[in-house]
C-alpha cells in the first residue's frame, strides 16, 4: 500500500533534482530514501526515474504519476488540518519571496494581505519558491515571471530594466551610455540574489571585463549602499535604486525583469480563501501602478 512517506520522497526527489539534496531537505538518510522510491516504484509498477550522474529525471510514468501525488499531498496535508478547522481564527497564507524583491513593494503587498491572512514568509530563490509553490509547501510566491506565463492564478505587477548603478559622484555618472568594455578597470561589487547574476558575469566575460570585486553579499541594501559610498558598481533592477547612486546605461546590457504573483490553485479556490484573495489583489494591483509610475518609469 502506497504511505504518505512515499509520497513525500517523491515529490522531495522531483523538486530538488537529486537524492542527496532530497534527503536533506526531508531528513531521512540518502538509503532510506533511495529504498523508499524503490518500494513506491515496486507498488505503481513502474520506474518513475531515469537515474544518471549529472541528473534525476521523470519517466514517462513518472510524468504521470507527478499530478496524482501532487494531489494525494495536498490531501494529506488537508486531512491533517480537518481537525482544527474550528480553532482557527485566521486563514494562514505562506508567501514565498526571492530575495531580491523590493522592501518597500514588498512591506506594501503584506499590508494589503495581512487584513485577509496570517502570512508567514519564506525568502529563497526562484527555482525553490516554484518548487515549494508545485508540492503545496507555499501558497503564493512573489517571483519573475517566465516569457509569456500568464494563466487565471498569475497576477503580474510590474516589468522593470537591469541597469549599472555607480555611485553620484562618479566619473560616468553623467554619461548617457557607455561600452562595456569601459568598465574594464572599475571595481565591482556582486549582488548574490540577482537572479541574472549568471547571464551578467557571461556578458561581462564576453567584452573581456574580469573585474575585481570589493563585496559579494546577499543582501541588496548593503551592496547598493557600498556603490553610494563610491566602493565599487553593480547591477540591479532600478526599482532598487536608493539616494546616492545613479543608473548608468551599458550597451548591450537589456536585461529585463517581470515580477509578479503566483497562487497556488488548489488553496487560491478554497472557499473561505477566495473572496479574501480577490479582494486583496485588487489592492495590490493598484499599489503595482502606483509603483510603476513612481518607482520604475521615473528611471526607465
Amino acid at each position: 500500500m502506497i504511505k504518505r512517506a512515499h509520497i513525500r520522497q517523491f515529490l522531495a526527489v522531483v523538486d530538488a533534482g537529486s537524492f542527496t539534496q532530497a534527503a536533506l531537505r526531508i531528513r531521512v538518510t540518502q538509503p532510506a530514501l533511495s529504498t523508499g522510491i524503490a518500494e513506491l516504484e515496486k507498488l505503481v509498477g513502474a520506474p518513475l526515474f531515469i537515474r544518471n550522474r549529472r541528473q534525476i529525471r521523470l519517466t514517462e510514468a513518472g510524468g504521470r504519476f507527478l499530478p496524482i501525488a501532487r494531489d494525494l499531498e495536498r490531501g494529506f496535508r488537508a486531512a491533517d488540518s480537518f481537525g482544527r478547522e474550528e480553532d482557527r481564527q485566521e486563514t494562514g497564507l505562506k508567501l514565498g519571496i526571492i530575495r531580491s524583491a523590493p522592501g518597500e513593494l514588498l512591506q506594501s503587498i503584506a499590508a494589503a494581505l495581512r487584513p485577509a491572512f496570517a502570512i508567514e514568509l519564506n525568502e529563497n530563490s526562484d527555482s525553490e519558491l516554484r518548487a515549494a509553490l508545485g508540492s503545496g509547501r507555499i501558497n503564493m510566491a512573489l517571483v519573475p515571471l517566465r516569457p509569456g506565463e500568464r494563466g487565471a492564478y498569475i497576477v503580474p505587477l510590474y516589468e522593470e530594466a537591469l541597469t549599472m548603478f555607480v555611485a553620484s559622484g562618479h566619473p560616468l555618472a553623467g554619461r548617457i551610455e557607455v561600452a562595456p568594455e569601459e568598465l574594464a578597470a572599475e571595481t565591482m561589487i556582486a549582488r548574490r540574489a540577482c537572479e541574472f547574476l549568471d547571464v551578467t558575469s557571461r556578458f561581462f566575460t564576453r567584452h573581456g571585463v574580469r573585474p575585481r570585486f570589493a563585496l559579494r553579499s546577499d543582501s541588496d541594501e548593503r551592496c547598493l549602499r557600498m556603490v553610494a559610498a563610491g566602493i565599487g558598481i553593480t547591477t540591479a533592477p532600478v526599482s532598487l535604486a536608493i539616494d546616492g547612486i545613479v543608473p548608468l546605461k551599458v550597451a548591450g546590457y537589456d536585461f529585463r525583469r517581470e515580477l509578479g504573483l503566483i497562487a497556488e490553485p488548489a488553496w487560491s479556490s478554497l472557499p473561505d480563501v477566495e473572496p479574501r484573495l480577490t479582494h486583496a489583489l485588487e489592492t495590490i494591483a493598484t499599489i503595482a501602478a502606483d509603483w510603476r509610475e513612481t518607482k520604475v518609469n521615473v528611471l526607465a
